[in-house]
């Protein structure tokens, strides 16, 4: 009789997990069904072509012709005899490494400037997000080269101090900083962040600091600082992603070819020079596994150095 009741029970909890388990199904149907769109997009536009990619950066294709093996002579010869690869990464490098913190002090300071009760903020927010909303667009990078041309209003403003006219965009030693303040002057997109993190530091902080006698830069560097810490990270993270594939600005401001003198030859614009002038797609792959194994070393670097300076509440 004890077996029995036991196998009775057994049977009534396998009757009740699947009773469960079908509920949970019947849950989870709606939610499945409308990913679905998104799990065939990540399959067939992002995780099929990756795949293929890898593959690619493996052989000598150049789009008319069958893929044909070649191992790791693509890779080989980029990190060794390729001195445009070379000099590619070395302007990508100096683009990210100035552009990137320019730009997040402009928008943190413009941030910590807007926080303190102007009338009309919303209006002023709207005002510096416009330039993350139209770049890096075309549009904006054909106005860059204008304004920074010959006859530009640059060149108008500069005369006036009696500063000789200059072509920056034309000049190899001018040409990649007008691309550092293009980026630079497009930090509508951090700045709002920044705003929304100082609006979510406690005032009680800087009350107490008051009391203290704390100045401005007190306050600044001993609270808001270390209070924005996660958001400055979460920036800086971001900015340096978008900055190392930045395409556009260099495409149009600096030639098709990177010009002046390869001054600026992004990366990007070296990778698609290959793929689609050069029609080496074979060597344009195995750049773009290059470049996506710089990306991610540099984000690891950030998140293990983040141990050190980014303080969490908890």
């Amino acid at each position: 009789m004890q077996a029995e009741a036991l196998e009775r029970e057994s049977a009534l909890l396998n009757v009740k997990k699947e009773s469960a388990g079908r509920r949970l199904w019947n849950k989870n149907k709606v939610a499945l069904l409308f990913l679905t769109p998104w799990l065939i997009g990540l399959i067939v536009l992002s995780l099929i072509p990756m795949i293929a990619s890898m593959y690619l950066s493996f052989t000598h294709y150049d789009m008319f012709n069958m893929p044909k093996w070649t191992g790791f002579d693509n890779y080989i010869n980029l990190l060794t005899s390729d001195l445009r690869f070379t000099q590619s990464l070395k302007v990508t490098l100096k683009y990210v490494f100035i552009g990137v913190p320019l730009q997040l002090i402009m928008a943190f300071g413009l941030a910590v400037v807007l926080n303190r009760g102007v009338r009309g903020l919303s209006g002023f927010r709207a005002i510096y997000y416009v330039p993350s909303l139209l770049g890096p667009s075309l549009a904006i990078a054909i106005l860059w080269k204008q304004l920074f041309g010959m006859d530009g209003i640059i060149n108008e403003f500069l005369s006036i101090f009696g500063i000789a006219p200059n072509s920056w965009v034309a000049d190899p030693s001018t040409s990649l900083y007008t691309l550092i303040i293009l980026l630079a002057w497009q930090f509508g997109s951090p700045m709002v962040i920044f705003l929304a993190g100082l609006k979510q530091i406690p005032t009680d902080l800087y009350e107490s600091a008051s009391i203290d006698g704390a100045g401005r830069f007190t306050k600044l560097f001993k609270i808001t600082i270390p209070m924005l810490t996660p958001i400055i990270f979460f920036n800086l993270v971001m900015q340096l992603i978008n900055a190392f594939q930045a395409f556009t600005p260099a495409y149009i401001i600096g030639g098709q070819t990177g010009g002046p003198l390869d001054s600026t030859l992004f990366y990007n614009l070296y990778l698609y020079i290959k793929a689609f002038t050069e029609f080496q797609m074979g060597y344009a792959s195995a750049m773009a596994w290059i470049l996506l194994a710089v990306i991610a070393a540099f984000t690891g670097l950030l998140f293990l150095l983040a141990k050190k300076w980014v303080h969490y509440e908890s």
